[in-house]
């Protein structure tokens, strides 16, 4: 990617949304009734960029919070906004800052989407993406009753969507998944365990693998590369590897060791979009397949990961579905939707393409502050 002047940053925002969902979301690492998230806003001379934090306000799928997401913005990452000029000199102060990958990430999507209002460029354009049609699918939590289930998917496929990841753990595995199966024979189906497992439970493992699944994602502990290596070669079904890969180090440990052969490529695990490009050439070159995920984002969020999936190392469809499946209320002023060919399409428009609900958003602030102005920026 091109070195690209950022100009001159006039304000940096920072606030805190409380996003209500359907209904709650259950996973191995526990159940959330609604969708707190961090939302950036970075304006310039010549417009505004919007990024969102793909952290959560506890710690669970990653060490990182909102709360730590937003200390590193303000004391960290934000100032070197006011003294950068270009891309690449932000990208490298950055890089000084050990860890933070979702902070970075949200701040770099607020950075990228101005530069590409500014250019009138939309995001895949400055990533050398192409837009491509790939069919969308869907995560289904932990549900009460595997009838529940059964219903959920079912109510999944008549939207449109053709392809699901269910959620398991331990004691909701064989019986749903199985289930499903039966009902959807021809269904392109994998399940994620969130690192549920251990070595221990190799045989459900193998009661899964027997059930035509397409991937097991993160089955085990995300250190525990030895272990995955070991049930991958135990297995038929690919072993997908999610919390186990935030780096182009940790990419090359588990490929070395054999702990898998795809990768679910989410910005936010890994530092931003321009990190994830080049992880997924990475990953590719290694000869593993790439799809991108998402974590309970907004539309805007998700319209940046739908961005990510057009660079053409991503060779799989994911589960990135439409947020209105999940979210109650939603940041955009137009809501990402499921197309007549169960596609989730790109938004007009430079930048990421999002234009943010003003009024939604104010009213689903739970926090705000600048975090700072010309006249308090660090030079």
């Amino acid at each position: 990617m091109e070195d690209l002047s950022i100009g001159r940053i006039t304000r940096l925002e920072l606030r805190v949304v409380a996003l209500p969902l359907r209904s709650p979301f259950a996973t191995s690492t526990g159940v959330r009734a609604r969708r707190d998230v961090l939302v950036v806003r970075v304006d310039g001379d010549d417009g505004t960029g919007w990024g969102e934090c793909a952290a959560f306000a506890d710690p669970g799928y990653t060490a990182e919070t909102i709360g730590s997401a937003w200390n590193a913005i303000s004391d960290l990452l934000g100032p070197p906004l006011a003294r950068s000029g270009t891309l690449g000199e932000l990208t490298k102060a950055w890089s000084a800052v050990p860890g933070e990958r979702m902070a970075k990430a949200a701040l770099e999507t607020a950075v990228l989407d101005l530069l590409g209002r500014r250019l009138d460029r939309p995001l895949w354009a400055l990533l050398g993406g192409q837009p491509r049609r790939m069919a969308a699918g869907v995560a289904i939590g932990v549900q009460s009753s595997t009838g529940a289930l059964l219903e959920a998917v079912g109510d999944a496929l008549d939207e449109g969507y053709s392809q699901v990841k269910l959620k398991v753990q331990p004691g909701w595995d064989v019986i749903p998944v199985s289930a499903v199966r039966e009902r959807f024979p021809q269904l392109p189906l994998w399940v994620d365990a969130n690192g549920a497992y251990r070595a221990a439970d190799l045989p459900v493992l193998r009661r899964l693998d027997d059930l035509g699944l397409s991937m097991l994602e993160q089955p085990l502990p995300a250190d525990d590369l030895a272990g995955l290596a070991r049930l991958q070669s135990e297995l038929r079904v690919a072993i997908c590897l999610d919390e186990s890969v935030a780096s182009p180090a940790d990419l090359e440990r588990a490929a070395g060791a054999g702990a898998g052969r795809v990768l679910n490529l989410k910005p936010g695990r890994v530092g931003g979009v321009l990190a994830a490009r080049a992880l997924a050439a990475q990953a590719r070159n290694l000869g593993w397949d790439v799809f991108v995920g998402g974590t309970l984002e907004s539309s805007l969020g998700r319209t940046a990961c739908l961005h990510l999936q057009t660079v053409p190392e991503v060779s799989l469809p994911g589960d990135l579905s439409a947020p209105s499946r999940y979210l109650a209320r939603d940041l955009a002023a137009r809501e990402l939707q499921l197309d007549d060919r169960g596609c989730l399409p790109l938004p007009e428009g430079p930048g990421v393409g999002v234009e943010v609900h003003e009024e939604a958003l104010a009213a689903l602030t739970q926090r705000v502050e600048v975090g700072w102005q010309p006249k308090n920026a660090l030079r």
